[in-house]
């Protein structure tokens, strides 16, 4: 896992995804949020490459929640996001459960470091699509 801080968007992963983002044209953009969020719900081990997608998919989906905070790295997508659903919300919370899990690697890796930056981040994060999420 190519990782250089405990941000959500500071990794290979997560920043690839924003790359991914940025190469859909603007009406595809939430399509890509969607399906990394997805893919969290859907494993049944959350491998790293596949949960770090769903953090930053789930800060993109706060940043628009009352209380979210504006996404600013330079990892983070380059182009502007559409208005996400707000169906994207409990999606985003759900995944961020799956990362922080029993069989996510995501979470195994950052507890075997050691680090708990990283889970009070992802804690703040989820705090706020819980409250956006009603």
């Amino acid at each position: 896992m190519g990782t250089w801080d405990t941000g959500h968007f500071d990794s290979d992963s997560a920043a690839d995804f924003s790359g991914a983002i940025d190469d859909k044209p603007e009406a595809e953009r939430e399509a890509v949020i969607r399906d990394a969020l997805t893919v969290a719900i859907e494993a049944d081990y959350l491998d790293s490459d596949e949960g770090a997608p769903a953090v930053a998919a789930a800060a993109l989906v706060a940043s628009q929640c009352p209380g979210g905070e504006p996404v600013t790295t330079p990892y983070g997508p380059d182009n502007p996001l559409p208005v996400l659903a707000t169906d994207l919300r409990p999606l985003a919370v759900k995944a961020l459960d799956a990362v922080l899990g029993e069989n996510s690697e995501l979470r195994e890796l950052w507890e075997d470091g050691g680090d708990k930056e990283w889970a009070l981040g992802i804690a703040r994060l989820r705090e706020v699509l819980v409250a956006a999420a009603g």
